[in-house]
């Protein structure tokens, strides 16, 4: 199983900005409840810009079974995301987890 669809750090740690176009109100697949507008082309996954973030679409507690509940919809910036990246390990620290294939303490 990928860590991406257990780990929610990620989706705890980033403001998610993403074009209008992959809202469903314009064509897209990401459901217009759980975004807001930011400008005239771009859109932000709700709760993404809170001091704490944490994405409106993230379910369970994060590193224990934390799904997004649009996985299949979600926008093109958590598409891109990239397990095991720089930016997944500075989320996951964030979060008190162990960069993935280490434990803290190595």
């Amino acid at each position: 199983m990928s860590h991406c669809t257990s780990c929610g750090a990620c989706c705890a740690s980033f403001r998610v900005d993403f074009s209008v176009l992959e809202v469903q109100a314009q064509g897209g697949t990401v459901p217009d409840g759980l975004c807001v507008p930011v400008k005239d082309h771009t859109a932000r996954m709700r709760g993404t810009d809170h001091a704490s973030p944490r994405c409106a679409a993230l379910c369970g507690k994060i590193g224990d079974k934390a799904t997004c509940g649009i996985y299949e919809w979600r926008p093109n910036p958590c598409r891109e995301f990239e397990e095991g990246s720089d930016a997944c390990t500075q989320a996951r620290r964030r979060h008190a987890l162990a960069p993935l294939g280490a434990s803290f303490g190595d």
